[in-house]
């Protein structure tokens, strides 16, 4: 299926979300238009010019930005000091009812691919008069057995590359939540081990695609690499900070507007699971 043209943002800026960090957005399209919010995947991708294409320009208001800790977004998740304890799915959801207030939108078409789809979902079960359509692609659900799948159901299929991912732990890490394992390693005072762990589980994810060893681009920066790596792991390893034993749905939504709006382009491509 065919992409709209590369656009440009007509507008871009950081948010002060609170707990020292700045959230990076963009606005693209036409400022009038069906306001549409893009929420990348990872966690921890940043988000990129290619979803910019999905939607009409002439038709959408399309709002993108870099989840905390990631992209442009400050600070980044690669700096060892940096406090992951103030990055939770909790805290994504009041960044985007902040983001959502500083842009004096109502309601948006909310779009999310894999973690994307499930901060989505999270949003619009929270927020649900803020969300006027909802459209997930590369659907995940953000549960203890996806996680389970991704980090050692799929060591059946790739078993060398497996093998080299759980030789990266110590013996006593190497049963029970993998993720959570790497995250405890990639949290080292030590960045010798911090480093290694993140090549090791991006290597993992690069063999899981599957792809040629080190043949993801993005993978190769250090910075990238580590800010990835480390969020990925930071919330795999903490069940994303959903609660679902104990967390009860609320509605949060404000008063909005009934009228109809235009249905978003099937002109769409799927993207990678990260």
């Amino acid at each position: 299926m065919g992409l709209y043209p590369e656009i440009e943002p007509y507008d871009h800026g950081m948010l002060e979300v609170g707990d020292g960090n700045r959230v990076y957005w963009e606005t693209c399209g036409n400022p009038h238009g069906k306001p549409a919010l893009v929420l990348h995947g990872g966690p921890g991708s940043g988000c990129s010019p290619y979803p910019r294409r999905y939607f009409d320009p002439a038709a959408y208001r399309i709002v993108l930005l870099d989840q905390r800790g990631c992209g442009r977004s400050t600070p980044h998740a690669s700096a060892y000091d940096t406090d992951m304890s103030v990055n939770t799915t909790a805290h994504l959801i009041a960044d985007l009812e902040l983001l959502r207030r500083e842009l004096a939108i109502e309601r948006w078409l909310v779009w999310g691919a894999s973690w994307g789809s499930v901060l989505g979902l999270r949003y619009a079960q929270t927020h649900p008069g803020a969300v006027s359509e909802l459209v997930l692609t590369c659907v995940a659900t953000g549960s203890n057995p996806e996680v389970a799948l991704l980090a050692r159901g799929l060591g059946k299929l790739f078993p060398e590359a497996f093998e080299a991912f759980v030789a990266e732990l110590p013996p006593t890490e190497r049963e029970g939540n993998l993720a959570a394992a790497y995250n405890r390693l990639i949290e080292s005072s030590d960045r010798v081990v911090r480093e290694r762990a993140a090549r090791a589980w991006t290597d993992w994810e690069t063999a899981i695609v599957p792809a040629p060893p080190r043949s993801e681009t993005r993978y190769e920066d250090p910075e990238f690499r580590m800010c990835f790596a480390r969020t990925v792991t930071h919330y795999f390893g903490n069940d994303h900070f959903l609660g679902r034993a104990t967390r009860k749905v609320s509605s949060c939504g404000t008063r909005t507007s009934s009228k109809a709006s235009p249905a978003p382009s099937s002109r769409a491509a799927s993207t990678s699971a990260t």
